[in-house]
This record gives structure tokens, C-alpha cells and sequence, in this order.
């Protein structure tokens, strides 16, 4: 029977009143002789220093922290589970000489990198060397057309879907309202060409929208460098504006104000757009609608179990949890329960795990030590992480559960309804390159 997501505070709650000794430090020496398994080894890539630092400092904490819990309840296969932290510096070079380092200590997993350009640069490595890599924030789409075509052999997985699923779901927002022409504004990174590129994708696959004039636009740009008419000037059935918010706000209302954006137009939007200042910064018309109550966007749904990770973390760490925590959180998780599922600690064992711990069929749980118990009893479980589900895909990434938002008359984002994307992964898909922060 599934289990409540308000019970997963109990681990921690147990952690916490019952701590374990640090898991940086070497299991109990009063072990039990009998049971010689050795312990799960779990290493760190994150950026400590360097432009990703803010992020991997506490991304390290959420992973320290369910080391901890874990070990409060037996930890894995009877031994503690033991933390191994390495610098990637933010860069592919420092990062490839970091995992190194946790190959030479024997890890079984890596949680890391945050940048897709390390993560790119290291999962060889891991391979090679036979440890599960689990990413909790690179994004970039290349790292999924690696995967599907066999590079990763399986060591491959990340707990943050890629961007292009936005893409994905942005196509199946246009074919479900009917969208039939789509044109296209964005940004020349890697974020807005995995996104452009898989809404290409899927639109063509579905058959339902055809992609007009398409302008893109290098990311220094300012508003007045930027071709926002051409996109409009066929009067498509919508225009898909991929942006970072401020800049993407000021588009909008330049294209409102100068009249070319009439009120027939649809906006689409992705995951960067949604902000609560986006209503303010399109502008409003003469009689006082705003503008950008005629977008429709999406972005990742939040999970349930959430809101009790950021209780627990606050508690912890008196400060509120950083933007990839929660993913950080549940990359370590699969990793402990994938051990104890496969009864090992080596990373050719834990590979075959990872996915059966987190899909049906199972027992929904999220608390971790009940997770850990089913596991013992030789339960079939399907852990549902506090980032999300953690449906993991043939190429190894979370399957996105998205939002689908609008703005109402007040101004104030609203969810409309939800779509889930990823399930099959889109091909082909072709980013300038890896590099993308994160």
C-alpha cells in the first residue's frame, strides 16, 4: 500500500534524535565481524569552488545530510554508508581529474557534476571505471543522445530532467490548443537550443503545428539589438519565446506596445519565463489587462514530498535549501536503495537497481528508512523522491511531470493543468555543445 509523504520526516526526525557518527569518517569499528560486506562508497563532484560553488556547497549538505539519515537506520548492508567529496572547480579539466580521485577510492557512485560541460566530460570516466554517475542538475540535452546511443552502458542517470523535455511539452501545450503555426524567438545557448530544438522535434512527430519564422539571438543581447518582429509579422497562431525573465519581459512588452502582438496571438513560454514579476514587466493595455495574460508556459511540477524536505533542511541547516538540493537529496537516495536492493556495493550491481527502486510496479514510499525496511524484506518499492517522481527513462533521465501556467487577470501565475514528458526520449536532438551552467 502506498505510503504518505508526511511520513518521510520521520527518518530525519530519527537521524536527528539518534544520530550516527559523521559519514565522512570510517564505519562503526563495532560492526558486526559476521557481516564483512563492505561499505557503499558514495562520491561527491560538485563545485566547491568556481562560478557553480554557490550551488554545490549545499547540494554537498543535502547529500550529507541523507547519508545521515540513512545511516541512522542501519545504513547500507549493515555498514555505514562512507561520503567522499572532490572540487570539480566548475570546469571539465579539474573535473576530470576529481573523479579520478573518487575512482582511486573506490566509490560505487558519483552524485555529480552540476555543469553539463563536467558532466560530459567525466561520465567517461566513470564508465570506464565502473561507477554509477547520478546527476541532480545538468541539463543539457547532449548528455541524453549520448545515452540512447549506448555510450553510457547504463552508468548514466540524472535526477533533473534535460531541458529539451520543456521542448516536448511546450509542442504538446500548442497541439492540444490547437496551435496549427508556431514561430520562434530565442536565445543562442544551449538552453534555448535543446528547447527549440525538441518542440521542432515533436511538433513534426504530432503532426499538429508548423513552425514559422524563427529568430534567434545571442544571449548579451539588449532589447534593442533583438529582431522581435519577424517572429510576429505573419500573425502565427502563436510565438514561442524562449528568454531569461528580465529580457523576456521587456520583449513582450515591446512587441504589446509597438502593436505587432495583437491579442489573437498565443505566447508560449519556458520554465526560466515563470516569475511573479512577468506580469508587471510585459505591461498592462489602456483599459488595464496585462498583456501576458495570454501566455501559456511550463515548468517542472513541484512534488508533494517537497515541502517537508525543505522543513527538514531548515531544521538542519537553519537556512532554506538551494536550488538543486532537492535533487541532490534524492540522487543519494536512489544510490543507498539501489545498493541495498542489489545487495552490493559495486557500481555494475547498482546500475541494474537504480531504475527498479524508483518505477512500478512497487510500494509507493517516500520515507526513506521505511524505504530501506521494505527493501530488506525483499519488497518491490517505487521511491517517490522530493524533486519529483524519479520515473527514470531508457537513457536515464527523470521523466518531467510539467506544469502547465497562465497568467489570470490579477496578474498572478495559476497552474492550468499537468503533462508528463520524457517517457520517450526524442531523437534527433543537437545542441551547439555540452557546455551549459548548469
Amino acid at each position: 500500500m502506498p505510503i504518505s509523504s508526511s511520513q518521510m520526516s520521520g527518518s530525519v526526525e530519527r537521524f536527528l534524535n539518534n544520530p550516527w557518527q559523521n559519514p565522512f569518517q570510517q564505519p562503526n569499528p563495532g560492526a558486526s565481524p559476521s557481516a564483512p560486506a563492505p561499505p557503499l562508497k558514495l562520491g561527491m563532484l560538485l563545485s566547491q569552488s568556481g562560478n557553480l560553488a554557490k550551488y554545490g556547497r549545499t547540494m554537498q549538505d543535502s547529500i550529507s545530510l541523507l547519508a545521515e539519515t540513512a545511516n541512522s537506520c542501519g545504513g547500507v548492508s549493515g555498514q555505514a554508508v562512507q561520503l567522499f567529496s572532490e572540487d570539480d572547480q566548475s570546469n571539465a579539466a579539474a573535473g576530470k581529474a576529481a573523479i579520478a580521485k573518487l575512482a582511486a577510492n573506490q566509490v560505487g557512485v558519483v552524485i555529480g557534476a552540476i555543469g553539463s560541460e563536467v558532466s560530459n566530460a567525466t561520465v567517461d570516466l566513470a564508465v570506464k571505471n565502473q561507477m554509477v554517475q547520478i546527476s541532480p542538475a545538468s541539463a543539457n540535452a547532449i548528455l541524453t543522445q549520448r545515452a540512447l546511443k549506448g555510450e553510457f552502458q547504463g552508468f548514466w542517470f540524472r535526477t533533473m530532467p534535460p531541458d529539451m523535455l520543456q521542448g516536448e511539452a511546450l509542442a504538446r501545450v500548442a497541439q492540444k490548443n490547437n496551435l496549427k503555426t508556431v514561430a520562434i524567438l530565442y536565445s543562442d545557448n544551449d538552453y534555448g537550443n535543446s528547447i527549440v530544438e525538441a518542440f521542432k522535434t515533436t511538433a513534426k512527430q504530432l503532426g499538429s503545428s508548423v513552425v514559422g519564422q524563427t529568430v534567434r539571438y545571442s544571449p548579451d543581447a539588449s532589447i534593442y539589438s533583438i529582431d522581435f518582429q519577424t517572429p510576429f509579422s505573419a500573425q502565427p497562431d502563436a510565438v514561442l519565446v524562449v528568454a531569461q525573465p528580465a529580457l523576456g519581459g521587456d520583449i513582450l512588452r515591446a512587441a504589446f506596445e509597438s502593436g505587432i502582438w495583437s491579442g489573437t496571438t498565443k505566447i508560449l513560454l519556458p520554465a526560466s519565463m515563470k516569475t511573479n514579476s512577468l506580469a508587471e514587466r510585459a505591461g498592462r493595455s489602456t483599459d488595464g489587462r496585462y498583456s501576458a495574460s495570454n501566455v501559456w508556459g511550463v515548468a517542472l511540477s513541484s512534488s508533494q514530498n517537497l515541502p517537508q524536505f525543505r522543513e527538514i533542511y531548515r531544521q538542519r541547516f537553519d537556512r532554506e535549501p538551494g536550488a538543486y538540493d532537492a535533487h541532490s537529496w534524492d540522487a543519494a537516495a536512489v544510490a543507498v536503495l539501489a545498493a541495498e536492493a542489489a545487495q552490493s556495493t559495486s557500481g555494475s550491481a547498482i546500475r541494474r537497481k537504480v531504475d527498479e527502486v524508483a518505477s512500478n510496479p512497487g510500494i509507493e514510499v517516500s520515507d526513506l528508512c521505511q524505504a530501506l525496511v521494505l527493501v530488506r524484506e525483499g519488497k518491490d518499492i517505487n521511491y517517490q523522491g522530493v524533486s519529483g517522481t524519479l520515473d527514470f527513462n531508457q537513457a536515464g533521465d527523470a521523466v518531467g511531470s510539467y506544469d502547465i501556467w497562465t497568467v489570470d487577470y490579477t496578474g498572478i501565475i495559476e497552474v492550468d493543468s499537468t503533462i508528463q514528458v520524457g517517457n520517450s526520449p526524442l531523437r534527433p536532438i543537437a545542441p551547439a555543445s555540452p557546455k551549459s551552467s548548469p
